[in-house]
């Protein structure tokens, strides 16, 4: 399957119908008060709301069986009525629907923007290198608290409502959170944000400026899908051959021993040659006990030596906050003592 131009879904405004399905973890009884709250949230913002069947369990890692899981999101997808879906997180087990998603009756409906992060940018990726789809790598609905007061959290909808042609500009964060609080203990939590921001350049640079296509996601999941249909870099990479690639990534769950394998491998399978350049989240991960080696060493002796700038610390992935990062726009980023500006064009 082929395609040429980036197909970006229509302004999510207000009035847009917006659909809720677990396509990987669903929410567990305990959180349902926080899902409640975000759901309300949403209401409240104008947004139509359709809740799936495929949402207030999770048995085994998941919201219900593959098969089931795979309809429901098949239909939401399907259904132009719909303009948006949103997973209330991500969870492990999305790579199991791939098979099951029929892609060439996707290649006739129109886009729809698929919003989150984690495990949710496993169909992302797919829907963006195979379809052409414009995809949401940013905040997942369960962050979206009506309290929350973080700036690039809040603005999720403000980067979606914009027209093709237009462009979503964002400044870095000046604080994340390393550790925040049960949505079960606490239904009303909100983002804890006790450490400074500080972007990085591998190498002696303080400073950088690339520019390319966006794709990206989570390391964990899509390390596996390398090369495979669901993840083809290289036909992306053709599809942008006017204007180069910025391949985006982060690491939730790996030990610095498995990042630094899963970097080097992906590096002999030429995951990166061709790109303009690298753009890492923060670690999630930055030491495991007793392993005398950290992420940031892990990530120096894999990639230190590639030709184009790799920026990491940015905020990416699973210590919030996330910038919103339109998979398959065109990105200008900026970096300089530790701070950084994302300009984003949906051409």
């Amino acid at each position: 399957m082929t395609w040429t131009n980036i197909r970006y879904p229509r302004p999510l405004a207000p009035g847009a119908t917006i659909a809720v399905t677990a396509f990987s973890a669903g929410v567990p009884e305990a959180c349902h008060p926080r899902l409640e709250i975000v759901l309300a949230h949403l209401r409240a913002q104008g947004f139509q709301v359709i809740e799936g069947g495929c949402l207030r369990e999770n048995i085994k890692h998941v919201s219900a069986p593959k098969e089931v899981r795979a309809r429901e999101l098949m239909q939401f997808l399907c259904d132009d009525r719909i303009d948006a879906l949103m997973p209330p997180w991500g969870g492990d087990f999305a790579m199991d629907l791939l098979p099951l998603l029929d892609f060439e009756q996707l290649a006739a409906v129109k886009p729809k923007w698929l919003i989150g992060f984690s495990d949710i940018s496993t169909l992302q990726m797919a829907l963006t290198t195979r379809l052409g789809w414009a995809t949401a790598h940013t905040a997942n609905l369960m962050q979206l608290h009506p309290e929350e007061r973080e700036p690039l959290t809040r603005s999720v909808f403000d980067c979606l409502n914009q027209a093709t042609g237009e462009d979503v500009a964002q400044q870095s964060s000046t604080t994340y959170q390393v550790a925040g609080e049960s949505f079960a203990d606490n239904p009303d939590a909100v983002l804890s944000l006790t450490a400074s921001t500080c972007w990085q350049v591998l190498g002696d640079a303080n400073t950088a400026k690339v520019e390319g296509r966006l794709i990206g996601g989570c390391l964990d999941t899509l390390c596996h899908l390398a090369a495979t249909p669901y993840f083809d870099l290289a036909s992306f990479r053709r599809a942008s051959s006017n204007d180069g690639v910025l391949l985006y990534f982060e690491n939730a769950e790996m030990p610095p021993t498995v990042y630094l394998r899963t970097l080097l491998g992906l590096k002999y399978q030429g995951m990166f040659e061709g790109l303009n350049g690298i753009i890492i989240g923060r670690n999630a991960v930055s030491k495991a006990e007793g392993q005398g080696i950290t992420s940031d060493e892990a990530l120096c002796q894999a990639l230190a030596d590639l030709p184009v700038p790799v920026i990491f610390d940015a905020d990416i992935g699973h210590l919030p906050p996330n910038l919103t990062m339109i998979n398959g726009a065109f990105a200008e980023l900026s970096v300089a003592d530790g701070q950084a500006t994302l300009k984003q064009m949906l051409c």
